[in-house]
């Protein structure tokens, strides 16, 4: 049986409808998971999981929009997920949000709130929801989406960075409360990534260029880079492996 199989697992993925949430999504389908597709809109969701059926075989993907903001639909769509696919063993925390790009002391304070609520209060609320059923099965691995901008400071989004700073603690925290309970909860830290979400920061050939050339292996990540990453993270090939940060970003913070 290979480290990496994830046959008969039931993986929940947010903002999987597009970027990185869908290369995840499609690769634990692909190494046998039932996964189920959620972002904001429940059609982009259906069109995911209409292709992951197709490749993988009818009921492999099924499609919950929830919006991270709203702890009601979260908990909704989890309970969903459960009566539909089973107990859940894989969650991956990935829909975030950034409405503003430029210097902190510029940010308002809803625009601050709506990071910190997206971005660190529903990975909370979610692995809140997921926890107590993968304790009492004594198994579970929990995935949280942040950024390799949780290590250092930016003059454009600063506030996203402490937002993805923060998710770094939550997963140490909760991974020091539920390791007895073997449930594994870490991080993967992306550097720049190819995707919708982030095209403001690589739209401009010039700024690609350049923030290409910093990097060691000379390309933006796509977003299957990622993935890989996640499926390791969610099986037993990281069985011995919590509270940790994962950086994926061809090499820029070296």
């Amino acid at each position: 049986m290979s480290l990496f199989e994830l046959d008969g697992k039931v993986a929940v993925v947010t903002g999987s409808s597009r970027g990185i949430g869908r290369a995840i999504a499609e690769e634990l389908a692909a190494h046998g998971a039932r996964v189920v597709i959620s972002s904001r809109r429940q059609d982009a969701c259906e069109d995911v999981a209409a292709e992951i059926d197709a490749r993988h075989g009818p009921g492999r993907a099924v499609a919950i929009a929830a919006n991270i903001s709203d702890k009601a639909a979260l908990t909704a769509m989890m309970e969903k997920a459960r009566a539909t696919l089973g107990p859940i063993d894989i969650l991956i925390c990935n829909a975030a949000t950034n409405p503003y790009y430029g210097s902190m002391d510029g940010i308002g304070d809803e625009q601050f709130r709506k990071v910190l609520d997206n971005n660190i209060l529903s990975n909370h609320w979610l692995i809140q929801i997921a926890l107590p059923a993968m304790r009492e099965r004594r198994d579970g691995a929990i995935v949280v989406i942040s950024s390799i901008g949780g290590l250092k400071g930016s003059d454009m989004i600063g506030a996203y960075n402490v937002s993805k700073a923060a998710d770094f603690q939550l997963v140490r925290n909760y991974a020091v409360e539920n390791g007895r309970h073997n449930v594994r909860i870490n991080a993967i830290a992306p550097g720049l990534v190819r995707t919708e979400f982030a095209r403001a920061m690589w739209e401009d050939p010039k700024i690609q260029e350049a923030a290409a050339q910093r990097m060691p292996m000379r390309r933006l990540g796509e977003p299957r880079d990622i993935a890989g990453a996640a499926v390791f993270l969610s099986s037993q090939a990281a069985a011995w492996m919590t509270g940790q940060i994962v950086v994926v970003d061809g090499g820029s913070t070296i």
